[in-house]
């Protein structure tokens, strides 16, 4: 459930329950110290024991309130990861490692007494998720101590004392771990359950056990890696493949239960908003940063049949894999909790509308705001609440309009609080659905082909069919989900004719779904069915490959990648006619499209893969678009010259300073491994002196900023810069902005696209924030203002030590500090008990002087590439 430690979780400070305005958390006011407790139930647990962080160390938005209503007393009562209401208001928390407790929502301005908190005599544990519904309480368990079996549980009332005590299990599953068993959520219609599982959660049965061919997801997942994979360097989820962290929809009695949505790493919670749609909030790999392959932690649309593209190490799908779904907001490092939608909350209507979202590991409860698109949704984030400690576990919405929401987990110091709206801004109630008109074409059309999921319909394959080439990718995904469905002989002969090459493409991904059987799935006897791989060939080789737009490219290579890898690979005259087709392609203009055809031609032992391939690295300006194409020569042995085989050496001597997460450099090293093992016995002679050779250790400013040797500074003023900026922002050069921008080291910590590192605000989107008069001032000044989510902490011990830095773990009194953001691998550790202090740092890690060795053309170039997004035809790069 939660990977990461709060940054500021070292601050158990022995604080009053109090309230806070946001003009106190600004600095505005000062929140008066309480008188000290007469009685100790009076406000919580007795003086000297922790108490839960203080609402001074928490901030919120103008005219919202933050109270602290209860510390939990650890000993007695645990750590609490979950809350739900029943039909009567009360409101129900779970101890992650113990049992349930059941209180009155509190009285308004009043903390919650621990004689209001009662211990429920129910024989049940380790609850991950709850749901009252149906006259029951639903509940996810995860025993990670084994006392009892996890699964989905149903509680009621035997005897009509008002204690739920009778407990059925309705499903086992083998879940033990922070990955298991989750949140229990009603379906749209009110007649069944979504039970939320992450990717160590398997039915006890076997992994399709109780799943029914009425499933959404055709039983046709596979992990589907041309390459061999790279499993995680030091050991996580090795054995877990796909279909990953799986969302089962089921009946109130728990059976019919069918797999709604897969591709998930660890989702905890969901919601579903007013248009019947199903969101959740997914987790990232902590190991993967700063690798091409790393996924930040997203807020997903989870629609019907939907692929989410989780897969283990370094196989996680990129979004521009058309075979899977791309993040609706792509939020950044973090570890993902509890999600509500604010619905009932006497907050103004924006904040009623938003779907809340929480970072353990951050202390954050974002509200995304979700806005129509086609059929699906766009999303921007805000920071309702931020703290440290926050360790965030969930969120409700009480049946008096104020938010309820937990710190806790990990055996960490748990607390109850509530968030009111104090401004003057209406708090009527509203019903008003995300999309202005609820019966929205688009939507129709993905509805009315996700009723074809899990059944045969002799009307599908028609209605499904003119679809495949629609404009809206969920679409086309629902359509060829609907086909996937349906009996091979309606439609595939119409898959292999048909000449739009986006349907085509569509179709024929599901045709090699449903034909192919990927390696690591295959029973023992499977036998391959080669007549279907030639005929797969002859339609894709028909494709005139340089008439495709960018889009159908990346979608052909990727069909290619599946093919070969459930088919084997075709004759050689075949094999010849495939390279044929994409070398003249090869490089393309853009990272997403290099990265498929560098793995391609290099499994295909292309004659120039190689060449390109190496020509691609010394280009790349980042280490992750580098790694990426080293990853796919690792098994190349054709076209190798001495001078390739030397720039591949000396590339692993510069990528061993490369800076990552926790597997980085294993990951590397299985990279480096690979590609000497293809060296021939001649080559190992002629190189063994730089085959030998150890790295010399550079800093990270060492490795990108090369180019600006012999250069004299120039000590840029905001002023010079804006000015120039005003007029200067026509005519730009994208490919020298992209240069600079990792010359400049921006790509050492700031994500961009699809390279990058997380350890600052990802800047895809930033054209959307900033002026380029605010994105100069941000990086000339980059302590005016501190992006709270990458705020550092200052440490300072007992013995007047300090340090400074981000907390990233925990182990009892055992804290993890990562005290330089350009290595996220680079951490120290302090016992808690040896801290006297902790305070955000004032200054920010980003160095103020990162433009100065830029000459001004190159500067105005940096600029319009990081407002463009990325976009060649910005009309700042006009001519």
């Amino acid at each position: 459930m939660m990977n990461r430690i709060l940054s500021a979780f070292l601050l158990l400070a022995l604080a009053l329950p109090c309230t806070l305005t946001a003009q106190q958390a600004k600095g505005k006011g000062k929140a008066k110290a309480p008188a000290k407790p007469k009685r100790p139930d009076a406000v919580g647990p007795a003086i000297g024991a922790n108490i839960a962080t203080p609402i001074t160390s928490i901030k919120t938005l103008p005219d919202f309130k933050v109270e602290l209503l209860y510390s939990v007393p650890g000993g007695e009562q645990g750590s609490w990861v979950n809350l739900c209401s029943d039909d009567k208001g009360r409101v129900y928390a779970s101890d992650q490692y113990g049992g349930l407790y059941r209180f009155p929502t509190p009285v308004a301005g009043q903390p919650l007494k621990p004689g209001d908190v009662q211990k429920l005599p129910t024989d049940i544990r380790g609850v991950n998720g709850m749901l009252f519904a149906f006259g029951a309480l639903y509940v996810g368990v995860n025993d990670y101590e084994k006392k009892i079996p996890s699964g989905l549980y149903r509680i009621t009332d035997s005897n009509s004392d008002d204690i739920p005590d009778k407990v059925e299990m309705l499903r086992e599953f083998d879940a033990s771990s922070d990955h298991g068993v989750h949140a229990i959520l009603k379906t749209p219609d009110g007649k069944g359950l979504y039970l939320i599982t992450g990717n160590n959660a398997v039915l006890k049965e076997g992994p399709m056990a109780g799943t029914p061919a009425s499933s959404p997801v055709a039983k046709l997942w596979g992990d589907d890696h041309l390459l061999p994979r790279m499993p995680d360097g030091r050991g996580h989820n090795r054995h877990v493949m796909a279909p990953g962290g799986i969302i089962y929809r089921l009946d109130p009695e728990g059976k019919n239960m069918e797999i709604f949505a897969s591709g998930f790493r660890n989702i905890f919670d969901g919601g579903v908003n007013r248009d019947g749609e199903l969101f959740t909030y997914d987790a990232d790999m902590e190991y993967d940063f700063n690798t091409s392959w790393y996924r930040p932690t997203r807020i997903n649309h989870v629609v019907s049949g939907g692929e989410y593209g989780w897969r283990n190490g370094a196989g996680k799908y990129p979004e521009f894999y058309f075979d899977n779904l791309p993040a609706t907001l792509n939020i950044g490092p973090g570890s993902p909790t509890g999600t509500t939608f604010g619905y009932g909350a006497k907050f103004p209507a924006k904040y009623q509308e938003a779907f809340y979202a929480l970072d353990w590991s951050w202390g954050k409860i974002y509200a995304v705001h979700l806005t129509p698109s086609g059929s699906t949704y766009t999303a921007t984030k805000e920071e309702f609440v931020t703290g440290g400690p926050l360790p965030v576990s969930d969120a409700i919405i009480g049946n008096d309009g104020a938010m309820y929401f937990t710190i806790g987990g990990r055996r960490v110091q748990s607390g109850l609080y509530r968030v009111t709206y104090t401004g003057k801004e209406s708090t009527t109630l509203s019903d008003k659905s995300e999309r202005s008109d609820p019966s929205d074409k688009a939507v129709t059309t993905r509805r009315s082909l996700e009723a074809f999921h899990g059944k045969q319909d002799p009307k599908a394959v028609a209605t499904a069919w003119p679809h495949l080439s629609h404009s809206d990718r969920y679409i086309r995904a629902a359509a060829r989900t609907a086909l996937e469905h349906q009996p091979l002989a309606e439609w595939e002969a119409k898959a292999l004719a048909e000449t739009n090459p986006t349907a085509q493409l569509e179709a024929l991904l599901a045709l090699t779904r449903a034909t192919g059987i990927c390696p690591t799935h295959r029973p023992a006897d499977h036998v391959v069915n080669t007549a279907m791989r030639d005929k797969l060939w002859a339609s894709l080789l028909k494709h005139d490959f340089a008439k495709l737009t960018n889009d159908q490219r990346m979608a052909y290579v990727r069909l290619t990648e599946i093919v070969l890898h459930r088919f084997g690979n075709p004759d050689t005259a075949t094999v010849t006619a495939i390279i044929a087709k994409l070398d003249p392609a090869y490089p393309a203009d853009n990272f997403e499209l290099n990265w498929l055809l560098t793995e391609t031609l290099a499994y295909l032992q292309a004659p120039n893969a190689a060449a390109k391939g190496m020509a691609l690295i010394a280009a790349a300006e980042s280490q992750e678009p580098q790694i990426e194409y080293a990853r796919s020569l690792r098994f190349l042995t054709a076209g190798w010259t001495p001078e390739l085989r030397k720039q591949q050496l000396e590339f692993f001597l510069k990528a061993a300073n490369y800076k990552g997460g926790s597997s980085f450099s294993i990951f590397v090293d299985f990279i480096r491994k690979d590609s000497l093992a293809t060296f021939t016995p001649e080559e190992n002679t002629q190189f063994a002196e730089l085959i030998a050779k150890k790295p010399e250790a550079k800093s990270a400013m060492e490795n990108v900023g090369a180019m600006f040797a012999g250069r004299t500074p120039t000590m840029w003023t905001l002023d010079e810069l804006s000015a120039a900026a005003k007029t200067g922002m026509t005519g730009r050069d994208f490919d020298n902005g992209r240069k600079m921008f990792g010359a400049a080291a921006c790509f050492a910590c700031h994500r961009y696209g699809n390279a990058g590192g997380m350890t600052g605000p990802d800047l895809t989107g930033a054209g959307g924030r900033y002026s380029p008069h605010d994105l100069l001032d941000q990086i000339i000044n980059p302590s005016k203002v501190i992006n709270e989510q990458f705020a550092p902490i200052v440490v300072t011990k007992n013995d007047g030590t300090m340090l400074t830095g981000v907390v990233v773990n925990l182990s009892g009194d055992g804290v993890t500090i990562n005290t330089d953001l350009s290595d996220p691998n680079q951490r120290v550790n302090v016992d808690r008990k040896e801290v006297k202090s902790i305070e955000p740092s004032p200054v920010s890690p980003m160095p103020p002087m990162l433009l100065n060795m830029l000459k001004k053309d190159e500067v105005l170039d940096l600029l319009a590439y990081v407002l463009s997004s990325g976009n060649k035809d910005h009309a700042m790069f006009k001519k």
